[in-house]
């Protein structure tokens, strides 16, 4: 007795008929009555009563139906769950996250995974684009969400989930409020930003580039927060963040010199030689959001 003529004796018991059956069945009239007779041979029982208007359940068919059910049930969930485990995502997704990243992204891309891929572990490590960086090549981050003022290096495989303009900004009365700005003395002036593979870098080489000119003095700093302070206290001209760049002057702690004129991209990124792995194409998905 298998699975297959169980089935027959469900859709026989339910149509009371073996030609019905063998057309949903898409089996041969004998090929029915075989099955039925096999599973009465095996439990030694009868289970139909032929009669001119069709197969009717016995008593011992009728009390035996439910149990035939249940287990024709019981190994559709078995397959299913097969499936699912087949086709299921396991490991570890190690993500970085700076400053400029959206709360509304993380969440999302948390919240996803653990209810999509809950056999997923996630962990959050929060630094500055630099360090995120180092730590993607170094194999110690998966993925990464980080600032970009350039263009993204070619080993990389991005989504872009976000912009953000940045700020040439300096101490009230520090620089001389003449239009257009006089970049020969800007140059003469020290300049304050994160130096080395940064987003406000990027965005200073390309300034200087455009205008032709390159400071005597620069002061690197891997922290937002210390660049506004130092610019606050007069100690040189910097960049900041749009959003800090505003805060800051709707305090009267900054002047805003000049607005950047490529933006800054916020980018969701991994290794390209990992875009296969199963675990990031699912968290690529994510953070796109809906087509």
């Amino acid at each position: 007795m298998d699975l297959y003529q169980l089935k027959t004796f469900v859709v026989v018991a339910r149509e009371r008929s073996i030609t019905r059956a063998s057309e949903l069945l898409h089996l041969s009239q004998p090929a029915v009555s075989a099955h039925i007779k096999a599973i009465e041979d095996t439990v030694e029982l009868l289970l139909f009563d032929r009669t001119p208007r069709g197969m009717s359940l016995t008593a011992d068919g009728k009390r035996l139906l439910g149990k035939v059910e249940q287990t024709l049930g019981a190994h559709q969930e078995l397959m299913i769950e097969a499936r699912r485990l087949k086709g299921r995502l396991a490991g570890r997704l190690r993500i970085g996250v700076g400053a400029n990243a959206t709360g509304e992204v993380v969440g999302r891309l948390l919240a996803t995974m653990a209810e999509l891929h809950a056999d997923v572990e996630v962990t959050l490590e929060h630094g500055t684009s630099r360090e995120l960086l180092v730590g993607l090549r170094g194999e110690r981050l998966d993925a990464v969400l980080y600032n970009e003022g350039g263009a993204p290096d070619p080993d990389l495989t991005t989504v872009e989930l976000s912009r953000f303009s940045t700020y040439v900004v300096a101490a009230p009365g520090l620089v001389p409020a003449t239009a257009p700005l006089d970049w020969g003395r800007l140059a003469e002036r020290t300049w304050i930003y994160p130096t080395a593979n940064a987003c406000c870098a990027r965005t200073a080489e390309s300034i200087f580039t455009a205008r032709g000119i390159r400071p005597r003095r620069i002061i690197g700093v891997d922290r937002e927060s210390v660049t506004r302070s130092l610019v606050a206290q007069g100690l040189g001209i910097g960049l900041l963040h749009d959003r800090t760049a505003h805060e800051a002057c709707a305090r009267g702690e900054v002047t805003l010199l000049l607005e950047a004129p490529a933006p800054v991209r916020v980018l969701f990124a991994h290794l390209a030689t990992r875009a296969p792995e199963p675990v990031l194409t699912a968290a690529r998905s994510i953070v796109r959001g809906p087509a």
